[in-house]
């Protein structure tokens, strides 16, 4: 056996179909592109979101609103939250470091504390953003805020 001798396997290597050589090859002519239209044409490439010549659904709906590119998107919790932490870790002072061990905020999330709920313990919480009705009642409760950045 010598590489030149090699061959292979019958059936499992079959030939490219060669187009516009001809009418003898019966794939001559139009060359199985049929006839005339985009299509048939050389250097043709459909662009995204073509719909044949009729008015593309992204030209047909109508555009509207904003997304500020400013926006600061806060992690709301409630006070009701910030209430059962600290009755389960018997805590005083709850951060950010508290709340993210405690699987409520992820890594990079800011956090805006929000009235819902009520709160009879005296923390000293932590947080990027305060409501006011929760500001006040936190100090009512005797606690304090502190707010980062």
């Amino acid at each position: 056996m010598e590489l030149n001798t090699i061959r292979p396997a019958v059936g499992s290597v079959t030939r490219s179909t060669r187009i516009g050589r001809g009418p003898g090859s019966g794939k001559g002519g139009t060359s199985t592109r049929g006839h005339k239209g985009a299509k048939s044409r050389s250097g043709y490439s459909r662009k995204i979101g073509f719909e044949g010549g009729q008015m593309p659904l992204q030209r047909r709906l109508p555009k509207f609103g904003f997304k500020n590119p400013n926006r600061v998107e806060y992690k709301a919790l409630n006070i009701s939250d910030i209430e059962t932490l600290a009755a389960a870790r018997n805590l005083e002072k709850i951060g950010l470091d508290e709340l993210r061990s405690a699987g409520l905020i992820s890594r990079k999330q800011l956090v805006k504390i929000l009235a819902n709920g009520t709160i009879t313990r005296a923390v000293v919480v932590e947080a990027n953003a305060f409501s006011k009705a929760a500001e006040e009642a936190i100090v009512k409760a005797g606690g304090s805020i502190n707010k980062i950045g």
